[in-house]
Parts: C-alpha cells; sequence; structure tokens
C-alpha cells in the first residue's frame, strides 16, 4: 500500500512538472520567449538599453501591468546588472540598463503581481 502511495505522489508531482513549463519554449505574440511567471505569460523583449515584459492570459490577452512589480538581472560574462521594472503602458513592464544588452545575454526577471503571487523566469 505504501508503495502505491508513493507511485501515486510521485506521479502527480511530475504532472505539476511538465505543467509548469508547458511553454518554455514558446514565442509570444510579439516574436519574444515567453514563460509562465507569477500566474501570467510573461514575453521577454529587448532591445538597446530597454527590457520589456509584456503580461498576457492563457489566451494571450494582454494582462493589465498595474501593480506589478519587477526585476531583470542581466548578465553576460563577468557583467551583471540589476534592472528594476515598472508598469509602463497597458500590459507591459519596463526597465533600462546603463549599456546596451548583448546579444547572448541571459536575463532572469522576478516579477510580483498585485494579489502578490511572485515568480522567477529565465530568459
Amino acid at each position: 500500500m505504501k508503495t502505491v502511495a508513493l507511485l501515486a505522489a510521485l506521479l502527480l508531482w511530475s504532472f505539476g512538472a511538465v505543467a509548469q513549463h508547458k511553454h518554455e519554449n514558446l514565442k509570444g505574440p510579439n516574436g519574444g520567449p515567453m514563460r509562465d511567471v507569477a500566474g501570467v505569460h510573461a514575453e521577454l523583449m529587448t532591445s538597446d538599453k530597454t527590457v520589456t515584459l509584456n503580461l498576457f492570459d492563457e489566451a494571450n490577452k494582454p494582462v493589465s501591468a498595474k501593480g506589478f512589480t519587477g526585476t531583470a538581472v542581466v548578465v553576460l560574462l563577468a557583467d551583471r546588472e540589476n534592472v528594476q521594472l515598472a508598469p509602463s503602458g497597458d500590459n507591459a513592464l519596463k526597465g533600462n540598463t546603463a549599456k546596451a544588452i548583448a546579444k547572448g545575454a541571459a536575463i532572469t526577471i522576478v516579477i510580483q503581481s498585485p494579489a502578490g503571487k511572485s515568480g522567477q523566469a529565465k530568459y
């Protein structure tokens, strides 16, 4: 009986891990990589010195960025910069870096929803 319960628990845990990463390689409506984070789909866009996260629901409809907060950590080799993200426009969080974002930079974002749900994603 313990073996069956353990097997059931492992199966449930593995299904949750698969569901959590189902959007790992998807492109967002604007062509940027999209991840599930803090209860929304976050599409990353970068341009010169700007980091933009476009927020969408499960149906890829825009979600208001009002009340969301966030930070992006931009890393390339030994360079590392923390960027505060703030609502900008209807469904975007934006922040500016001190210097241009290099191709190949790794970006990790941490956001918190107005309801207090937080999450992290790597791009």
